[in-house]
């Protein structure tokens, strides 16, 4: 463990294994964007450029966590979160139907996949992709902090930045919406740390893990 700034404390080792060691109902936000399988055939036919084998990008930024890991990781999510709390899950059109029943089934209620609208347009054939989701569940009852806050959030994608990095603009939304001050949010799968940042300029407390070299590198860069 590494104390980075004040309320921010980050973790290198493998989520599920990091989260077996958080104390049960002591987190009340999770936030994350887990390197879910279905990147790997993004990877593979080029279509995300920055995580492509190529000598302009490398695809060891960070290791795929495969679809058979998503009930444990779940198990564990739930379990550390304290009763009447939220959970933000960001995956693609592909995921959302792998981690849904899964979620539903260890306990979360599902509420809605709010959608990113990132602006531009993105690489691909088929109907170009300008979205992303966000899976919305909550353990037990906790009620939005802005009901006027509508199910797309419009904010530009990150160019040139940490593969799949996140705006932090956009992670502020969530954590104001379901947090209040000094309560702890966490992200098992920090990558470019953004939810870190987010929670941390709004006056949280901030735990997060990543297992890869390259994203502690980027994050430390990125607060120094």
């Amino acid at each position: 463990m590494s104390d980075i700034k004040i309320n921010m404390s980050i973790f290198k080792e493998d989520a599920v294994a990091w989260l077996s060691k958080l104390e049960s109902g002591s987190v009340d936000l999770v936030i994350t964007d887990p390197p879910y399988e279905s990147l790997e055939k993004y990877r593979k036919i080029g279509t995300t450029t920055r995580l492509k084998n190529s000598k302009s990008s490398s695809n060891a930024w960070f290791p795929i966590f495969s679809n058979d890991r998503f009930e444990e990781l779940l198990t564990e999510i739930y379990r550390v979160l304290k009763t009447n709390s939220h959970f933000y899950l960001f995956c693609d059109q592909e995921t959302m139907f792998i981690v849904k029943p899964i979620a539903e089934k260890v306990g979360f209620k599902f509420w809605k996949p709010i959608v990113w609208d990132k602006v531009n347009i993105g690489m691909g054939y088929h109907y170009r992709s300008r979205y992303e989701f966000i899976l919305f569940f909550e353990k037990g009852k906790r009620k939005l902090n802005d009901l006027s806050i509508p199910d797309v959030l419009e904010c530009k994608r990150i160019f040139r930045g940490y593969p799949t990095e996140k705006p932090v603009s956009l992670i502020e939304v969530l954590v104001n919406q379901s947090s209040e001050e000094g309560e702890l949010v966490i992200d098992p799968f920090f990558g470019s740390g953004s939810t870190l940042l987010a929670a941390t300029g709004n006056n949280r407390v901030t735990y997060g893990c990543d297992i890869s070299e390259s994203a502690h590198k980027y994050l430390m860069d990125r607060v120094s």
